[in-house]
């Protein structure tokens, strides 16, 4: 009997070290359809994947859209949200070289989903993360970072001493965007919808910016750049603001959306520094649900919101 008692105690054991919390979506839908589970399989690294033990994870607008239901590309239920995570690495799976357990990384993409204990991600989309900056700030790297290099440069073919407006500047990616910008020469102008957002753009690359909620913000645009107009528009909101974007664009600018790409130059930048990722709301795993409902109704975006594991 004892003996009996003794193995079902070991494979319950067992069992539970094989299991996490994970955040669950089984139906699109509110913030309320995300369901925090505590016994969630632990996922497997397979080749060229790697299982991270993870400390923070990005919270994107995106995710409230797929969420919903609303994006254009829904995920098959039950799913996990989460694609920015920052941890160490916990195990590798065959054929993986670049990292062994116990590594600082950061990622751009998940396979299990990021709002977890723990992630599976694909060796392509993981990166060393220095130790100049924390996991909150490893965690706000991937979607913001990558899109801003890539509508800058890679669509918007921006280049050093040409100029760049910033639309919704206050949060991750605008915050990313001006980091950016101001780090490879460009005259960045942001625009954000309170003081404090002013101020964070302000101590982030941008030479001067402009406060959208004023009626006559445009105005102030045009008044400060003069005939020459701006080289390229990087909008957080295409569907509010094309219009009037269109009205800014010097001839041969270029409005360019949110995106995503770019490593080696991110890297460079966290080593020499002006990569600098700014935190805003932190929320625990438990409060992913409030996270969601104050991520879509904010006044304004203060920099980049984050869980933490």
């Amino acid at each position: 009997m004892q003996c009996f008692l003794s193995s079902g105690i070991q494979i319950t054991m067992a069992t539970a070290r094989n299991m996490m919390r994970a955040v669950r979506v089984f139906e699109f839908g509110g913030p309320e359809v995300l369901k925090l589970q505590s016994d969630v399989l632990l996922p497997v690294p397979k080749e060229n994947q790697v299982l991270i033990k993870v400390h923070a994870c990005g919270v994107n607008p995106v995710e409230t859209y797929i969420r919903s239901g609303a994006y254009s590309r829904k995920s098959p239920l039950p799913y996990t949200p989460g694609s920015d995570v920052a941890g160490v690495i916990e195990a590798v799976g065959e054929h993986v070289t670049l990292f062994k357990k116990g590594d600082r990384v950061f990622t751009s993409g998940t396979i299990s989903g990021g709002y977890a204990d723990y992630a599976v991600a694909s060796t392509d989309t993981v990166f060393p993360l220095s130790d100049k900056l924390d996991f909150k700030q490893g965690a706000a790297i991937g979607i913001p970072y990558f899109t801003a290099f890539h509508a800058l440069f890679q669509k918007g073919r921006a280049k050093a001493g040409e100029s760049v407006l910033v639309h919704g500047a206050s949060g991750g990616v605008g915050i990313a965007t001006c980091q950016i910008a101001r780090a490879y020469g460009l005259k960045v102008l942001g625009t954000a919808g309170t003081p404090e957002g002013m101020n964070i753009v302000l101590r982030n690359g941008a030479h001067k910016v402009f406060n959208h909620r004023e009626a006559d913000y445009v105005d102030k645009i045009k008044e400060f750049i003069g005939m020459q107009g701006v080289d390229v528009i990087i909008e957080m909101l295409a569907n509010v603001n094309l219009a009037t974007d269109l009205h800014l664009l010097s001839q041969g600018g270029r409005v360019m959306e949110e995106m995503r790409q770019c490593a080696a130059a991110l890297l460079a930048g966290i080593e020499a520094s002006w990569l600098r990722p700014v935190i805003g709301p932190e929320y625990p795993l438990e409060k992913v649900a409030k996270a969601h409902e104050n991520l879509i109704h904010s006044s304004g975006a203060l920099g980049k919101m984050v869980l933490l594991i």
